[in-house]
């Protein structure tokens, strides 16, 4: 069964296997990875997860933080999942909540489970609806988000793409 956990830098070999299984520069919704992150040293890592952490425990304003949990199974990393707590212009663009599963990891609910504990978290911060965005034609994704309520609000065009948006009413 899987588990949501902090960011550890504990699991950073297994972190760096799941990178892999996407493949290299591939970058994955619900991790918080950006250009500048270097995780492939230990050093490295470990100053990655740090950031994580700051922007989970308050340390950035309420319109910047967010809860990122990783999607393990045995030390396995299966994933990653975001829920952001305010609604600035990055959550309009790419909503409160974020994710993704390795390749060899899906089609087993692993996302769809990961979605429902984070609904739950949002709840419990006192959201009454997140914004959940995922690249058209991702019907997979779009299954899981409508498997919890979801409610396509439009499909727009992101500059990177085509993004379908939709609604989960809490």
């Amino acid at each position: 069964m899987p588990q949501l956990i902090a960011p550890t830098a504990r699991l950073h070999t297994a972190w760096l296997e799941a990178r892999d299984d996407w493949g290299l520069g591939v970058h994955e919704d619900g991790f918080g990875l950006l250009p500048a992150d270097e995780v492939d040293s230990p050093a490295g890592f470990t100053a990655w997860v740090a950031r994580l952490a700051d922007e989970s425990d308050q340390v950035t304003t309420d319109e910047a933080r967010c809860t990122y949990r990783w999607i393990v199974e045995t030390d396995r990393v299966l994933g990653g999942i975001a829920l952001r707590h305010g609604f600035n212009d990055f959550v309009r663009w790419a909503g409160h909540i974020g994710y993704g599963v390795r390749p060899s990891a899906r089609r087993r609910g692993v996302a769809t489970w990961a979605l429902g504990r984070m609904l739950d978290e949002a709840r419990l911060l006192g959201l009454e609806r997140v914004l959940v965005v995922c690249e058209a034609g991702n019907f997979a994704s779009a299954k899981t988000i409508e498997r919890h309520g979801g409610v396509l609000e439009e499909v727009q065009e992101t500059g990177l793409g085509t993004a379908w948006r939709y609604w989960i009413t809490l």
